[in-house]
């Protein structure tokens, strides 16, 4: 890579770490649902192979998400916010279907990957702008098999997407009555759970494959990793601080808005 595509590459890296720090400051939504389709506009943009840039989008978001979930996850512990008897309950079924959802999503085909999180980011950004967190369908959580079935879903899609889970966990968590606070830092636990094994799997899948960007360990972008995360940790706090500050209503359209744009686009490109 010559030095002005390297320049290029780190800077769009750095500002992506960045807005996905202050996007979970601010709104509490997963960086890899900033950081997956940036991955995959970059590597495609700096001549990555089409048939695994999408798998090194993902495996490179949810290696991020080890980093930053297991801070959040810690200051939440401190804090007491985690449910632990969801914890406990839930994560073995999350862990099951992160090993399906990692041997399904390193096999599949790089625009049926993307498919499914354009997807995903459009149920997202619907759920972000008309505030479905707020429905309540159930004043407790599922009885045996369905909070397993739900469990293992979301590890499933969550690991295929690159996504940490919060993204689909506080929907859950919060229409069964659970108080949003809670929600997430439940959430932010069981982001570990999807992104460590995920992250791991994804790494071992890709190794010895063609095409793989530079400085990549399977569909592992190391280069990305080093960049994105100091850059998604210094932006945080300050989409924090910016939060007590800023309007909530119109942040979250604006946001719903470009991630509805970027998962249109990604659906478009992924399409024969």
């Amino acid at each position: 890579m010559e030095l002005i595509d390297a320049v290029g590459f780190a800077a769009v890296l750095l500002a992506a770490g960045g807005i996905a720090g202050l996007m979970a400051g601010l709104l509490g939504v997963g960086g890899g649902i900033v950081v997956v389709p940036v991955l995959f506009t970059v590597f495609g943009a700096f001549g990555g192979d089409d048939a695994v840039r999408m798998h090194v989008a993902v495996g490179t978001s949810l290696a991020t998400i080890v980093a930053t979930g297991f801070a959040s996850a810690r200051a939440h512990h401190r804090r007491g916010a985690i449910d632990l008897a969801v914890l406990r309950s839930w994560g073995p079924w999350v862990a099951a279907g992160v090993v399906a959802g990692t041997g399904i999503g390193s096999a599949v085909d790089g625009s049926r990957l993307a498919m499914l999180f354009a997807v995903v980011a459009l149920l997202v950004a619907l759920n972000m702008a008309v505030r479905m967190d707020r429905l309540i369908a159930s004043d407790r959580l599922p009885d045996t098999p369905w909070r397993q079935m739900i469990a293992g879903a979301i590890g499933l899609v969550s690991v295929m997407t690159g996504i940490g889970g919060g993204s689909l966990t506080v929907p859950v968590l919060t229409a069964c009555a659970t108080p949003i606070r809670r929600a997430v830092a439940t959430a932010s636990a069981i982001g570990l759970v999807i992104a460590v094994p995920g992250a791991i799997g994804f790494l071992i899948a890709g190794l010895g494959q063609p095409g793989l960007p530079p400085g990549s360990i399977g569909y592992v972008n190391l280069g990305g990793c080093a960049l994105i995360i100091p850059a998604s940790a210094m932006a945080a706090p300050v989409g924090a601080r910016l939060a007590h500050a800023l309007p909530q209503g119109v942040l979250r359209l604006v946001f719903a808005g470009f991630l509805a744009v970027t998962a249109g686009k990604m659906l478009l490109d992924a399409l024969p």
